[in-house]
C-alpha cells in the first residue's frame, strides 16, 4: 500500500509518502511562504528523489480540517486535482487527530491546540487505547472551536495528565500555566507542529477500513465560517 500525505492545514505545509508500514520521504517547511508555493513543489520534490511513479499511488491522503481557511483550500485542490488526474480516491483525515498521532504510543491523553483566533482554538481530546489488532487512536472529545478555558476546563475534570500540541500552545501558553489543574507537558519540537507522514499513516490505516471518497467529493472541514461570511452576517443583521 503507497499513500501520499498532505497537509496545508495550519502554518507548516508538508509532503510524505508511505509504504507499507515504511516513511519512504517527507518534506516539511515551516517558514513565510504560501503554501500554494510550496505544496505542489515539494510533491515534485519527493518524486525525483524517490523515483516515485505517482501512478503506483493507492490513494492521497489529506488534512481535512479545520484549520486556516486558505490552507484548507490548497490543500484541498491540490489533493483534489492530483486525484482527479491519477484516477485515485481520497483519504479524509481530520487535522487534529493527524496531530494527535504525531504522539504515537503515549499513555497520556493528547490535547492537539490549533490558533482559531478570537480567543479560540481549533481542539480535541484523544488517547492511544490497546485493542486486539495493537494499538489506536481513539477520540476522547471530537474536534472542535473551543474558548481556550472551556477545552482546559474539559482537561481538569477528566484528571488526566496531558501533552498539549500545535501552534496554538505558543499563543495561549500563559492559560495553559495558569488554568491547567492536572500534570500536564508540551511535546517536542520535533512532533509538534502538522506532519504529512501522520496524515499519510493515518490515511494509510483508514484507507485499508475503506474510508475513501472520490476525488470531486473532498469537502475541507472548517467548523466554522470564514471571518468575511461572519462579517457579511453581522453587516446584514445591522441593516
Amino acid at each position: 500500500m503507497k499513500i501520499l500525505g498532505l497537509d496545508s492545514s495550519g502554518l507548516v505545509a508538508g509532503a510524505a509518502v508511505v509504504e507499507d508500514d515504511v516513511l519512504v520521504a517527507e518534506y516539511t517547511v515551516n517558514y513565510k511562504k504560501t503554501h500554494s508555493q510550496t505544496l505542489l513543489p515539494m510533491v515534485d520534490e519527493l518524486r525525483k528523489m524517490t523515483e516515485l511513479d505517482l501512478s503506483s499511488l493507492d490513494a492521497i491522503a489529506i488534512a481535512s480540517g479545520p484549520g486556516s481557511f486558505t490552507g484548507l483550500r490548497i490543500g484541498a485542490a491540490t489533493a483534489k486535482g492530483m486525484g482527479l488526474a491519477l484516477e485515485k480516491p481520497l483519504v479524509e483525515v481530520p487535522t487534529l487527530e493527524g496531530l494527535a498521532y504525531n504522539l504515537w504510543g503515549t499513555d497520556n491523553l493528547i490535547c492537539p491546540l490549533m490558533d482559531a483566533r478570537r480567543n479560540q482554538v481549533y481542539t480535541g481530546l484523544y488517547e492511544f487505547v490497546r485493542t486486539a489488532e495493537g494499538l489506536s487512536l481513539k477520540t476522547v472529545a471530537v474536534q472542535q472551536t473551543a474558548d481556550i478555558g472551556e477545552i482546559l476546563e474539559q482537561i481538569n475534570l477528566l484528571g488526566r495528565q496531558v501533552i498539549f500540541l500545535g501552534d496554538g500552545v505558543r499563543v495561549y501558553e500563559e492559560n495553559i500555566w495558569g488554568r491547567t489543574r492536572v500534570p500536564w507537558i508540551f511535546a517536542p519540537p520535533s512532533c509538534n507542529r502538522q506532519r504529512a507522514s501522520s496524515i499519510a499513516a493515518l490515511g494509510a490505516l483508514y484507507y485499508a477500513q475503506g474510508k475513501t471518497v472520490p476525488a470531486a467529493a473532498h469537502r475541507p472541514e472548517y467548523l466554522r465560517k470564514s471571518q468575511a461570511e461572519r462579517e457579511a452576517e453581522a453587516k446584514k443583521r445591522a441593516e
